[in-house]
This record gives structure tokens, C-alpha cells and sequence, in this order.
């Protein structure tokens, strides 16, 4: 077989540009490809919703590749193993109701899942903003401001574009980078006891981890918070190399947003 390389640039650019296109107008993006988001991409998809997912990195995983301090194994507990065994992880049971996996192989099961349903992901896009509307008196976020992430790195001033969507999941983790944004730039309150982000406490595994789900909500119209940064928005504990909460925080969300929006 010849391979000539401009054929080879066409397939590429006609290919993503299609899949841009395409997501242009989505049910849900979400934002973020850690552990949680992969998890709710992974499940929205399999409801038939119509979902992308935003990665500013190169790699998606978030912090799950390096499982604790880059010795690349992680936990999950007996009620959140399910997650990962319906991904066709390997599970090791260590007793006591905890469960050991290869990060690796978890991290690529949870993106190959999430592909094979139907989710988009664009890795290398960073959220600058979000768009805003007034529904019925109600402003709400439906859509999110992107930009290239080498362009954001190299300080270039070029103007973003905007896709559309009926729900956001800020799944950034620790920084929370839409909910940063939407606070400072808006003057918004979120559905939090002080209306307004509340900050990550120190580590506190057990606690953080029943916390995780328990926090995953609608935490503005249209934005959802899930993973860590449900703790982070919330004032709850962080937990870890434990991957069990950010798994159950992800199929809770994908399971509420799927029934909002009848699927």
C-alpha cells in the first residue's frame, strides 16, 4: 500500500472537524477527564444523551494514572468495585472490604468505555468561560468558551469559540476552574450554605469519601459539580489515591442528568 501524506492530513482534519461540528450542540459537556468524569461520560453515553468531554491535558486520567505518589496501583472499596468490574478491570481483593486495581489499566478501561458508548472527547481544549442565558427569569449556564490549551499556554491572544449545551459537569477536581470562573466573573450564588465556593479541607479519607456522592448536585442551573470538585465546591475533606467516591459520584450525576433530560 502507498501512503501519501497529504491523504493522510485530509483524513485527520475531515474526520475531527466532522466530530467538532457535531458537538457543536450538546446535552452535556463536561469538563475534565479524571476519574468522575470519565465514569459519568462513560454512563451518560450508555442513556443514549449526547455528551463530550474537555481535557486541557494532552492525557486524559486526571490524577488516576499515578494511582499514590506515582506507584501506579489504586483503592476502591466493596460498594463502588462495580464501577470498575463492569469496565472489565482486574480487582484484587485485599479484605476488609477493600479492593486493589492497576491505575493504568483502569484509567484506559474507563476512556475506552466512555468511547465505545459514544462520548466525544477532545483532549488539548481548555474552558476560559462559560455563556450564560436568562430562562424564565433564571440565569442559567448553557455553554461553555474554549480555546486551544497550547494557545492558553503560550499566552496568545486569540479569541475563543463557544459550544452549546443543556448541562455543564465541572469535574477540574481541586481547582475547580468553571465554577471559578463563573463566580468571579458573574457574582452568582451556588447552592452551598454560604453561596459561594467553599474550599477544600485537608485529608480525611473515610469522611471524604461518603462526602463525594453525597455532594455531587446541580450546584447552579446547568452546572453540575462531581469528583472532587463536589468536596472542593462543598468544604468537604479530600481523600487520596481511594477511587471508589469519584467513581460513584460520576454514575450519580450521569444517572440524574440522564433522568432530567428523559433518557
Amino acid at each position: 500500500m502507498r501512503i501519501e501524506e497529504t491523504h493522510v492530513s485530509r483524513l485527520i482534519t475531515r474526520r475531527y472537524f466532522e466530530k467538532f461540528d457535531d458537538c457543536l450542540e450538546l446535552d452535556v459537556a463536561i469538563v475534565g477527564g479524571g476519574p468522575s468524569g470519565l465514569t459519568a461520560a462513560w454512563k451518560l453515553a450508555e442513556r443514549g444523551v449526547k455528551v463530550a468531554l474537555l481535557e486541557r491535558k494532552l492525557s486524559i486520567g486526571g490524577g488516576m494514572w499515578g494511582g499514590g505518589m506515582c506507584w501506579n496501583v489504586l483503592v476502591v472499596q466493596e460498594d463502588s468495585r462495580h464501577v470498575l468490574a463492569e469496565a472489565g478491570v482486574s480487582l484484587t481483593d485485599e479484605g476488609e472490604g477493600y479492593f486493589t486495581a492497576d491505575a493504568v489499566e483502569a484509567t484506559t478501561s474507563l476512556a475506552a468505555k466512555a468511547c465505545q458508548a459514544g462520548t466525544r472527547i477532545f483532549n488539548c481544549l481548555s474552558v476560559e468561560d462559560v455563556r450564560v442565558r436568562d430562562v424564565e427569569g433564571e440565569t442559567r449556564v448553557d455553554g461553555l468558551v474554549i480555546n486551544s490549551s497550547p494557545v492558553e499556554m503560550a499566552g496568545l491572544h486569540v479569541d475563543p469559540l463557544v459550544i452549546g449545551c443543556r448541562y455543564v459537569m465541572e469535574a477540574t477536581g481541586h481547582a475547580l476552574e468553571v465554577l471559578h470562573t463563573l463566580v468571579r466573573k458573574n457574582g452568582v450564588r451556588l447552592d452551598t450554605p454560604s453561596g459561594g465556593i467553599e474550599g477544600e479541607k485537608s485529608m480525611w479519607a473515610e469522611r471524604a469519601e461518603a462526602t463525594t456522592p453525597e455532594n455531587t448536585r446541580e450546584i447552579f442551573p446547568g452546572v453540575w459539580v462531581c469528583g472532587m470538585a463536589a468536596n472542593a465546591s462543598h468544604g468537604a475533606y479530600r481523600m487520596g489515591p481511594v477511587f471508589g467516591g469519584m467513581l460513584l459520584s460520576g454514575e450519580k450525576a450521569a444517572d440524574a442528568i440522564a433522568t432530567a433530560l428523559g433518557k
